[in-house]
């Protein structure tokens, strides 16, 4: 049974930004290292659409929320990219994931929101440290509206503070990055397999 991945870039940077992504260099690695699973997938860049503040699932007009938010909940896997800004999640993934609270009132007649069955992974880039500290903060918002986390859940690169070498600028991906990518993909692959052929019952309401 073929299995989708949907990926949204939360970097500050929109696509036509002259400076390279990290985040998306992370993401595009995850996506590669899930096509021998049998996983394809999409990536898009959170700044490149007009998401507007809120936790409606659509927030009137020119909200361009309802037609990305069709997208997570149609993928198998749903993967949340950011960077580290001042110790947090950035600003745009803060954005994303207040939008998707929505799920909390969009239950269906046995209690399952739309992410119920889904699988999140988070990754994560930067050059200070916070890394365990934004998946804390990520792992508990996507579990909270319905996604299941697999075990090795989070992937991240966090380079040298006050430095201005990125993961972008790499010229080879660190072995322990691969490691963990591979990992991650794996175990997230599985599970959604697992889900998508036996979905959560939920409860009668």
């Amino acid at each position: 049974m073929p299995l989708t991945a949907f990926a949204i870039n939360c970097s500050l940077k929109a696509s036509d930004d002259r400076e390279k992504s990290s985040t998306d260099k992370l993401i595009a690695d995850l996506l590669a290292a899930l096509k021998p699973h049998g996983v394809e997938g999409e990536v898009v860049r959170a700044l490149d659409h007009d998401i507007k503040p809120g936790v409606l699932s659509d927030m009137g007009k020119g909200d361009n929320w309802p037609g990305l938010r069709e997208k997570i909940v149609a993928a198998d896997i749903f993967i949340l990219g950011l960077p580290i800004w001042l110790g947090q999640p950035s600003s745009v993934a803060k954005r994303i994931m207040e939008r998707m609270d929505a799920f909390l009132e969009e239950t269906d007649d046995k209690g399952r929101m739309p992410a119920a069955g889904k699988v999140a992974l988070v990754a994560i880039v930067g050059n200070e440290d916070g890394a365990h500290h934004c998946h804390a903060e990520c792992f508990q918002a996507l579990n909270d509206v319905g996604f299941t986390i697999p075990a090795n859940g989070g992937v991240y690169w966090v380079g040298e503070a006050m430095h201005d070498v990125n993961y972008v600028d790499l010229p080879k991906t660190p072995d322990k990055i691969t490691e963990a990518i591979e990992i991650a993909v794996s175990n997230a692959a599985h599970l959604a397999g697992l889900l998508k052929s036996k979905a959560y019952v939920g409860v009668e309401k």
